[in-house]
């Protein structure tokens, strides 16, 4: 029970750390849905271990009604997450969720089909997964990876990468490398490059380049 506190804890200290809105525990306390899902969920998730079924479902879909966060009680949730506003957030029933990690609204970590076993992915330490992202399939998002806004990732996803598109495609390797769990996350998760805009600019460039060669065999037909 006091390591099921401690957990608690270090929720709250999560929210502090990455939202400049919250001032103080009382307001957390009060009007964080993503905190009352994630405590309602660790209370939901004891009861799916002890074996039972229609309890801990029972639970989830009171907190789904109050929070607009669904969590299946059978997901593993790590250490300090921060579900930031919350609304429409949806994670499967064999998700498993690493430390430190930061999902906003909108997101969901889902399957593909009626498979069975592991059907939902494996998010890593430090993971941010922005708004309205879709991560879809049995496969781990590596630590310190970043999947941008309204992203459909749909295969695995190496540690230190931002993945952006539909489908979800790799932008950035290797970024700054976060360490350990209780060093700063990178939440700059709005300037993230756009792959078609770079595609647009390079069709763009290259366009340009065709042009002054026309011209310029042009001038030399006339001479």
């Amino acid at each position: 029970m006091r390591n099921f506190f401690k957990t608690i804890q270090e929720d709250i200290n999560a929210i502090f750390e990455r939202d400049p809105a919250a001032k103080t525990v009382l307001e957390v306390l009060l009007c964080y849905p993503g905190l009352h899902a994630i405590l309602i969920h660790r209370i939901s998730h004891l009861l799916y271990k002890k074996g039972f079924v229609v309890l801990p479902r029972l639970i989830s879909n009171i907190a789904r009604f109050l929070t607009g966060i669904e969590i299946h009680p059978g997901a593993k949730i790590g250490r300090k997450i921060f579900i930031d506003h919350g609304t429409g957030v949806v994670i499967g029933e064999t998700t498993e969720i690493g430390d430190n990690v930061t999902i906003y609204q909108g997101a969901t970590l889902g399957g593909t089909g009626k498979d069975k076993g592991k059907r939902h992915p494996t998010i890593g330490n430090n993971v941010v997964i922005s708004c309205g992202a879709k991560v879809l399939g049995p496969f781990k998002v590596g630590d310190n990876s970043k999947v941008g806004s309204g992203s459909v990732v749909l295969k695995e996803v190496p540690p230190n990468c931002t993945v952006v598109g539909v489908p979800g495609q790799i932008v950035i390797k290797e970024s700054r490398r976060i360490g350990t769990i209780h060093d700063e996350i990178d939440l700059e998760h709005g300037k993230l490059p756009d792959p078609i805009v770079q595609e647009l600019n390079c069709l763009q460039k290259r366009i340009i380049e065709l042009e002054k060669k026309i011209i310029e065999m042009e001038r030399s037909n006339i001479q």
